[in-house]
């Protein structure tokens, strides 16, 4: 359904802190994550501080997020290296280098980046 991490050795090597959301397209998925809230039931494993699990597959962290109790839905933590900024509505600029940044899974559907498509989105989506 969603694509495995392009490491599954560094699944879980990757820092807590990342950008939210953004780009409209993504160049690689690093892991998927289930954050854990210990105030909504998870266990508390760091002193009732939020925390995460990092799993290779979307499969892995949507059984453990239905499984366990006081946990999100998966997240997937993704790297961009080109994207799409959106600073206002409408305006959007075609930004390149290193992002890595945490998405809602669903993102993921039809917004794999190849060669043209943020040139064609663009083109199609200028007032």
């Amino acid at each position: 359904m969603y694509p495995d991490s392009i490491n599954k050795n560094l699944v879980g090597e990757y820092p807590a802190r990342s950008k939210s959301g953004g780009g409209y397209f993504y160049d690689e998925v690093l892991e998927y994550r289930v954050w854990c809230r210990p105030w909504e039931g998870a266990p508390d494993e760091f002193d009732g501080e939020i925390y995460y699990y990092a799993f290779h597959t979307y499969k892995e962290a949507l059984e453990f997020s239905t499984k366990t109790k006081g946990t999100e839905e998966p997240l997937v933590l993704i790297r961009q290296l080109e994207w799409i900024d959106e600073p206002e509505p409408n305006n959007f600029i075609h930004e390149k280098g290193e992002r890595v940044t945490e998405w809602c899974v669903e993102w993921l559907t039809d917004s794999k980046r190849s060669e043209n498509t943020i040139k064609d989105f663009i083109k199609s989506n200028s007032v």
